[in-house]
């Protein structure tokens, strides 16, 4: 009996498998530690696997690919409703082969090698930024609780906090000055590592002709368009401009019942990541755009001011920048500023 569709629900150690024939009927539930698994596969004839999209799935998709199979990742939240009893990994098995034959399916694409690498990179960067915020806050605070107040951002803690410690005048215990002067220290290695992180990011979008394509993006900087092309890779995989918008959580939530359409605010499903870069580079964007003393450039920006405050605006730039994006990958397009339709239509 052969073999038509695999679901495997990943784990640290222990694998579970649930195989289907051409009918549809189970034909294999076999549970295989980490060692067995390829060993496995290498002697099972071509078919179709899926995965949840979940840590190490790329590593996996990509070793079972070299195989032969066809491997296709999905997210949990979509595989989730074809779970029929309560939750244990035969269960999740068979809903993960249930699933990954939906025509309707929607799927994840699969990650390479170099792609992977870059975005532990941007992980690992956007940690080093989160610590480094705590700990500065964390300065603050405890100065505050000696009546010395310093002013939020990164540049007054660095700059001012080592002047407070040193003055002889505030009263401070000299255990205390010892502290923050090793949380400062801290601090500055921590600033260092996402500077050298930062550097490293750089250095391989200027090696990236699509990363560079990207960064010509008003509201697009190396660090986002780096972050951009390692996170969609292929941009085919999305029908349209909107879809990846979409995919990024760009556009509005819906509420919609009874033939009376309700739109709420952003979904804001996706990469929280890629969507925050977008949304910060997009409001930078319009505050450079507001201060240029002839805004003719962009009446599109520029009608959207007159009826909206500036975080709206941000949102609708960072959205119509995620569609520009795909239009640039997807097409091989180069970013022209003022491109239109009516442009497109005549240059056809």
């Amino acid at each position: 009996m052969q073999i038509t569709t695999v679901g495997i629900d990943l784990a640290k150690n222990v694998f579970q498998i649930h195989g289907v024939n051409k009918q549809g009927k189970t034909a294999l539930k076999r549970q295989l530690k980490r060692d067995q698994l390829i060993a496995f596969f290498a002697n099972l004839p071509p078919c179709l696997i899926g995965m949840e999209a979940c840590g190490g799935a790329h590593h996996w998709a990509r070793k079972l690919q070299a195989l032969g199979h066809t491997v296709k990742l999905m997210a949990p939240q979509f595989v989730k409703p074809y779970v029929k009893t309560n939750k244990n990994d035969a269960a999740d098995a068979e809903a993960i082969c249930e699933a990954v034959t939906r025509p309707n399916m929607r799927f994840v694409p699969l990650k390479n090698v170099e792609q992977q690498a870059m975005l532990a990179l941007h992980r690992a960067r956007q940690g080093f930024v989160g610590a480094r915020t705590a700990q500065a806050n964390q300065i603050r605070g405890l100065l505050a609780e000696f009546g010395l107040v310093v002013p939020q951002g990164l540049a007054h803690v660095l700059g001012r906090v080592r002047e407070l410690i040193e003055d002889a005048s505030n009263e401070l215990p000299g255990s205390f000055r010892l502290l923050i002067e090793r949380l400062l220290d801290h601090l500055k290695e921590l600033d260092t590592q996402v500077g050298e992180l930062e550097a490293q990011i750089k250095a391989s979008h200027r090696h990236s002709e699509a990363s560079r394509k990207l960064e010509r993006i008003p509201g697009i900087g190396p660090i986002t368009a780096s972050a951009l092309v390692a996170t969609v890779g292929d941009a085919k995989n999305f029908k349209n401009g909107r879809q990846l918008a979409a995919w990024m959580g760009l556009v509005p939530a819906q509420s919609s019942s009874g033939g009376k359409t309700t739109l709420l605010g952003i979904s804001k499903r996706g990469d929280t990541y890629l969507r925050t870069l977008l949304i910060h580079g997009a409001r930078s964007a319009v505050r450079a755009f507001q201060s240029k003393p002839d805004q003719r450039s962009n009446p599109w920006l520029q009608k959207l001011l007159g009826r909206r405050n500036l975080n709206v605006a941000a949102v609708a730039l960072a959205n119509k920048n995620a569609r520009i994006v795909w239009a640039l990958l997807a097409g091989g397009r180069e970013y022209k500023s003022g491109f239109s339709s009516a442009t497109a239509s005549t240059v056809a």
